[in-house]
């Protein structure tokens, strides 16, 4: 038995390096809450999730006064009981942002404490189903960035062994999305892969249409067209168009995405490990879409989501925006547009102490001293 004895929140503001935006909204922070659990054996693990603009302040306070607490004392090895506990514990907040995001800095803690004390890194832990994954990327395809340089930024991507970008949609007419998409597709010929996202921007009506101008362009998939509440009016639209419908970033729980499974709503699944509670139903989602014969391909979190696309065999991309670089000691290996987990054992991810606590915006320790 290994009790949880001590336990260290804080939050860091992670300013992007590039100015980020879409059809929906324009962030220049990354509220990042870290939560530090210590066993009785003296063993650490370290977990995380994020906000993307404002919202860190809810969630901290949601650890601080509600879960954490709870945590003391508990075997941590008892990863699902422990989850299972603590989303009951939030049942009149669940199911929504808040509630998972702060679940899911608890559980990544618990699930690097494990791997830690096991030897091995999360992948393996996991599954183990490949060592590496291609990437593609998203940095230079935000929606406010000119045609001329969306091109370029994709021929340099493609040079660099990149094997996709994304390109942000939501122009006020689709002749300028339609513009921006040829453009890209022109210069970087039929085999290199081009995503597209809506950022839930549109009707169902747009939607279709603009699902229909990007037929022509072989797009790999087209992401979030619609409000992500709505599962009917999103497996009315797949029926309508061959563009791929991919779905996720923006839901909470499992069962959201059994939803959009069963009714064909989706053809990707983007389950975001954070905004989904953690690594433990992330892992029932990726298993649930592959019973399905469907792709996982990760929003955001490349750093985490390397090592959990490479434990499962149904996830053929990582969604590459660096996020921890200026909290870490080193960075996800990327070599010719491939991702490789770390080998070591953990997340994989080289937290930099020192950065953290000069970055720091709030935090609390709570032990059983």
């Amino acid at each position: 038995m290994a009790l949880i004895m001590h336990v260290e929140i804080c939050m860091v503001d992670l300013k992007p390096k590039v100015r980020r935006t879409d059809a929906i909204q324009s962030f220049d922070s990354q509220e990042t809450p870290i939560v530090r659990i210590t066993d009785s054996d003296g063993a650490t693990g370290t977990g995380y999730s994020y906000t993307i603009g404002q919202g860190g302040p809810a969630i901290m306070s949601l650890l601080r006064e509600t879960l954490v607490p709870r945590l003391i004392g508990r075997e941590a090895e008892d990863i699902e009981a422990i989850w299972k506990d603590l989303l009951f514990s939030t049942h009149a907040t669940a199911v929504g942002a808040v509630t998972s995001l702060a679940l899911a800095a608890i559980d990544t803690a618990l699930w690097d404490l494990r791997c830690r004390k096991a030897g091995l890194p999360l992948f393996r832990l996991l599954g183990g189903a490949k060592t590496n994954v291609p990437c593609y990327t998203t940095e230079g395809g935000w929606l406010h960035i000119e045609t001329e340089e969306l091109v370029k930024d994709a021929l340099e991507a493609k040079a660099k062994g990149f094997a996709g970008s994304k390109i942000k949609i939501g122009k006020p007419h689709l002749s300028e999305d339609r513009e921006r998409i040829a453009a890209v597709r022109a210069a970087v010929g039929p085999s290199y892969e081009i995503m597209v996202d809506a950022n839930q921007a549109f009707s169902r009506a747009e939607a279709t249409r603009r699902a229909r101008m990007l037929e022509a362009f072989d797009i790999a998939w087209l992401e979030e067209p619609m409000p992500a509440d709505n599962v009917l009016e999103h497996a009315r639209l797949a029926a309508a168009t061959t563009v791929p419908v991919a779905v996720g970033e923006s839901l909470y729980s499992i069962s959201q995405f059994k939803d959009y499974l069963v009714s064909g709503g989706t053809s990707i699944v983007q389950v975001d490990v954070a905004r989904v509670g953690g690594i433990t139903p992330w892992m029932k989602v990726a298993h649930m879409a592959e019973a399905f014969n469907v792709p996982v391909c990760p929003h955001f979190l490349m750093e985490l989501h390397a090592s959990l696309v490479c434990a499962i065999p149904n996830a053929p991309w990582l969604e590459y925006i660096p996020q921890l670089d200026t909290i870490t000691a080193s960075q996800l290996r990327i070599e010719n547009g491939r991702a490789w987990p770390a080998a070591t054992p953990g997340l994989g991810i080289d937290w930099n102490r020192e950065a953290i606590d000069a970055g720091r915006k709030d935090g609390l320790t709570w032990s059983t001293d």
